[in-house]
């Protein structure tokens, strides 16, 4: 263990942005990049904040996007007559795809030899499913009938009740009488909904991951922690914005009245958001085409990651080239004709510190092709079922962790709904049921909207409490402080229950968006998956810390297709929705109780 930590403390030395060997390999590869056909300097110096901030409006826009969808696909798919046990399993859809094509994505992404680079053509791809479903998803209806939906007429079903009030066969009339819209009645809508939402929820979740690849690779090393906080911030900033957006009666306003009503209204808004953000980010700077980097190593990013791995071949040069350079620079800053012929060598991207034989650097070329290889679909799948106990459990404690906050978070507005304001998502418009119904959606959009405000200030403070009270009783706790929430409010469903209780769902979310993937890293930058009579035990099975990483995010695809075919007859049978918490805190615990298992370097 002293070894391991040792090495750590080592890899934090070198990486820093004092050191002066980082300094000037820096320095050599933004002058390399400035003399190529397009300038690519940008990719190798430090960031200003502003375009810290274009580089992460992306997240803003995707969680823009994710808070209509969560916000309104439910009610919209039981006002076109899809029940509840059907509605819930249509969630399943989206990560059933996810779940296999997320890897070829990635693959491809980093496979990618477009001139435009290797990130935003997949960035746009996904942006652009995400436009289709914001379109889909709120007009549906309207298409399905230009399609030749039959649609449903409440006015019809009344006079029905009226003309058969008086024949003495109550019987007849409760058989044959029409109980609501049902899915044959918008056989195209629910089709296009459908369609849209499963674009809508894929590309989002999808999204995220080359969007945050795109940040990190226009970042020096320093940077990326803070360029991760920043794209956390904006995530949470376009949640909360989101989900307020969704929260005001629109019907009330000039331009809801124009949109015709509070949903298109909602995704018209989200749209124009979405559009303005993606176009923010994608025009930051332009990436360094694979060919180029496969060619050129002075164009090859200096990430953390391939500092950390010089370290680890146990190669002296390293070391010397560290004192070596310090020492030359010791002795130029004597000699200005030295330091003149110095900084020209620099310049060509040579020092005499970091010559080395040419058999040392083949073997060297060749593990780092090896390390970096994209990972397959088939070592990915392998890798999931081949893994050591300490990934095991903290894969396992991920996958309740998401299936308690994907359920709060897909069916919660219609709780609110119906548990709360006693509204009816099937009755007849303007009818007191309907109105209760709507406006309970509206007021479920104000309490995610505080969760994920709530999420966004305890992802900046998460690390503190880590080193404050450790990282165990940190992940533990967010877990069980969100089933306790869940449970009040499942059995006393009141309104400041909604807006105080919803603050557990956003430290749940902040918990596992941070802890699970710093005990990953932790996991690999130390080479410890298992620990006997305080020694690491050590790993035979070969890992990359990538493949980890995928897998831990993948359990939210599981998860959601877990939940999506359990809550609708779980709902059915209980004969309320608040079934939905009653789940979310037995998950939870669950999650708790994982945890506790869980291996904490």
């Amino acid at each position: 263990m002293v070894g391991v930590t040792a090495d750590a403390s080592k890899a934090d030395q070198l990486s820093s942005a004092k050191n002066p060997m980082i300094k000037y390999m820096l320095k050599t590869r933004e002058n390399h990049a400035r003399e190529q056909e397009q300038d690519y300097s940008h990719v190798f110096r430090r960031k200003t904040r502003f375009e810290m901030f274009r580089l992460s409006a992306i997240a803003m826009a995707i969680e823009f996007a994710y808070a209509a969808e969560t916000s309104f696909v439910s009610p919209i798919l039981l006002q076109i007559g899809v029940d509840h046990k059907h509605m819930s399993m249509t969630w399943g859809l989206s990560p059933l795809i996810g779940f296999f094509v997320s890897p070829l994505l990635g693959s491809i992404s980093d496979r990618c030899k477009l001139k435009w680079g290797r990130r935003r053509p997949i960035i746009s791809i996904l942006s652009f499913g995400i436009l289709c479903g914001l379109i889909l998803v709120p007009y549906g209806k309207d298409l399905g009938l230009l399609l030749g939906d039959a649609g449903y007429s409440y006015a019809d079903a009344a006079a029905f009740n009226i003309s058969h009030a008086g024949d003495g066969s109550v019987a007849a009339l409760v058989a044959e009488a029409p109980s609501g819209p049902s899915a044959s009645d918008f056989k195209f809508a629910v089709i296009l909904t459908i369609l849209g939402m499963v674009l809508l929820d894929f590309d989002a979740d999808t999204c995220q991951t080359p969007a945050r690849t795109y940040l990190l690779d226009m970042c020096v090393p320093e940077e990326q922690p803070k360029a991760m906080t920043m794209f956390a911030l904006f995530a949470g900033f376009g949640g909360t914005i989101g989900y307020a957006i969704g929260g005001v009666d629109w019907e009330t306003t000039h331009i809801g009245n124009f949109m015709g009503g509070n949903i298109p209204t909602v995704f018209t808004l989200v749209t124009i958001i979405f559009v303005i953000c993606y176009l923010i980010t994608v025009t930051t700077f332009r990436e360094i085409p694979l060919p180029l980097i496969e060619k050129d190593e002075l164009l090859r990013p200096l990430s953390e990651k391939a500092i950390k791995k010089e370290l680890k071949k146990n190669n002296n040069a390293i070391y010397y080239i560290q004192e070596t350079t310090q020492l030359e620079l010791q002795m130029a800053s004597d000699d200005p004709k030295k330091m003149e012929a110095m900084q020209g060598s620099y310049q060509n991207g040579y020092s005499p510190a970091l010559e080395k034989p040419k058999k040392t650097q083949d073997v060297e070329n060749q593990s780092d092709a090896e390390m970096d290889a994209p990972v397959s679909l088939q070592a990915y799948l392998k890798s999931i079922f081949i893994m050591p106990y300490s990934m095991r459990m903290l894969a396992l404690t991920n996958l309740f962790c998401w299936m308690g906050h994907v359920t709060y978070c897909l069916y919660f507005t219609d709780f609110v709904g119906e548990a709360v304001f006693h509204g009816d998502p099937v009755a007849a418009p303007n009818s007191e049921a309907a109105l209760n119904y709507e406006a309970g959606v509206r007021f479920g959009c104000w309490g995610m909207s505080i969760y994920a405000f709530s999420c966004s200030i305890y992802s900046l403070s998460v690390t503190k409490l880590m080193k404050w009270f450790g990282t165990k009783a940190v992940y533990i706790s967010g877990m069980i402080y969100y089933g306790i929430g869940m449970l009040v409010l499942g059995l006393w469903p009141t309104k400041w229950g909604v807006l105080v209780f919803s603050t557990s769902a956003g430290i749940l979310y902040g918990t596992i968006f941070t802890v699970p993937f710093i005990l990953v890293a932790n996991y690999h930058a130390k080479n410890c998956f298992a620990v006997k009579n305080g020694e690491t035990v050590p790993l035979k099975q070969a890992r990359g810390l990538g493949t980890d990483v995928a897998i831990i995010s993948s359990m939210v695809f599981i998860a959601q297709l877990i939940v999506s075919l359990s809550v609708g007859p779980l709902i059915a049978w209980m004969q309320t929705t608040c079934a939905v918490l009653y789940l979310s805190t037995f998950l939870s615990f669950m999650a708790a109780i994982a945890a506790m298992f869980v291996l904490y370097v």
